[in-house]
Parts: structure tokens; sequence; C-alpha cells
């Protein structure tokens, strides 16, 4: 299991959970739901944000957002 913010560009995972916080509800609207695939398409020039590829969007979120979802690998 790996932090969302630590998968590279290109790479395709399945949102495992999430650390309880406020933003998983703001998640959870947004598509990101256990079981859905991910695949991280752009990485700002100094990391943050990411962009990445879910539920047929394209979703940027900050690092801070992407290191409370907890991820596998395909």
């Amino acid at each position: 299991m790996k932090r969302l913010s630590e998968i590279r560009i290109g790479q395709t995972v399945v949102i495992h959970s999430f650390e309880k916080d406020d933003i998983f509800i703001k998640l959870m609207e947004m598509g990101c739901i256990p079981g859905e695939k991910v695949k991280v398409e752009q990485v700002a020039p100094l990391g943050d944000p990411i962009s990445i590829s879910v539920s047929g969007y394209i979703l940027s979120l900050r690092l801070n957002e992407a290191e409370k979802i907890i991820v596998e690998e395909v």
C-alpha cells in the first residue's frame, strides 16, 4: 500500500481507503471512491499540485490531499 502522493506520472493504481479526515467526504463526492482506478497524469514543476484521471475526468489535488488517499498498485 502507498499514498497517492507517492505515485509517479503514468502509473495506474486503485483507491483502497482514506485517512479519516474532513477531506474524505469531498473526495468521495468528486468520484474518488474505494475500488476506483486512478492514473497520475501530471505533476506541477514544484511537485504540487498533481493531476489525476478518475471517473472519466481530470482532477487536480494538492499533495496534502493526495497523502490522505491510500492506494494499491494494479
